[in-house]
């Protein structure tokens, strides 16, 4: 079953997958114009889920959110459950005081959430009540949707957040969606500026701050998750595109393709070349 709303006043687009044989995503290929966050649902046995090349185990009835710039596929797609959307239809970050999920939800870890026996049944009548409003072509179709939307993102963001962060208190201190917003700033800006000072200055904070709060929150530090997302990104550019070292050296902001390639040899035990070539074998 697929299941498509076209909004074709905004260019907005909602999808839905269950049962689906040949779901995955290309981004760097046939998907690129699709700018489309998933969030993947296992309601089958434990299976691999291949992002960007790399595998994950995908546990059964575990809920795995995906950004849009991220490559996917799965070895039982038959048993996913899969909500797609793009920001024309709901922008996360516009209204990230609705739904509090950017940076977190949505970002550069992968985040697998658990469904306990009650959440399940939550997920199974909020899919049903989807299929039902998808198949109801009415003038509040798209208000219906949206709201169903923000709700399964909430529940989701809300899950995760015990999940990961299970002091309660830690997750109601303001200063946690500080280390959120910190996530999005890279996102925007991690191929031309590379320094904590920089993302600290535009949070209002000191880099020693900012240190301390990830700290605070058992989070990888600043620089760490600054290079960790140069790193991810050479990676696709590497296995996805014919883009040269020199190229990518720039693309990533990178003035020097020896200092870039001893950058990312450091971070891989592999040069760029090394990489591609062995990730090229394994197809």
């Amino acid at each position: 079953m697929k299941l498509i709303l076209k909004d074709a006043a905004s260019g907005g687009n909602l999808l839905l997958f269950k049962n689906e044989d040949d779901f995955a995503r290309l981004y760097y290929g046939r998907d690129r114009d699709n700018k489309y966050f998933t969030i993947a649902w296992n309601t089958g046995k434990t299976q691999t889920v291949t992002i960007d090349g790399t595998e994950h185990t995908f546990k059964p009835n575990t809920i795995l959110p995906l950004m849009f710039n991220q490559s996917f596929h799965f070895e039982h797609t038959s048993d996913i459950v899969a909500w797609q959307f793009n920001r024309e239809f709901y922008c996360i970050v516009d209204h990230d005081r609705e739904v509090s999920c950017v940076g977190f939800l949505f970002g550069m870890n992968n985040i697998f959430i658990t469904l306990d026996p009650v959440t399940q049944q939550r997920m199974e009548l909020m899919l049903g009540i989807f299929v039902l409003e998808m198949n109801t072509a009415d003038n509040i179709q798209n208000d219906m949707l949206l709201m169903l939307l923000k709700r399964l993102i909430i529940t989701l963001t809300q899950l995760a957040m015990t999940e990961y962060i299970p002091d309660n208190k830690l997750q109601q201190d303001s200063r946690f969606h500080i280390i959120r917003k910190f996530g999005l700033l890279v996102e925007e800006h991690f191929r031309t500026e590379h320094s904590v000072s920089y993302y600290a200055q535009l949070l209002n904070k000191s880099p020693k701050t900012l240190s301390n709060l990830f700290a605070l929150f058992d989070q990888k530090t600043p620089t760490q998750m600054i290079q960790e997302r140069i790193i991810i990104e050479a990676k696709r550019l590497l296995r996805f595109t014919n883009k040269s070292t020199k190229q990518i050296t720039f693309e990533l902001g990178f003035e020097d393709p020896a200092y870039f390639s001893n950058f990312f040899k450091k971070h891989t035990s592999a040069a760029p070349l090394e990489f591609r070539n062995a990730k090229a074998k394994e197809v």
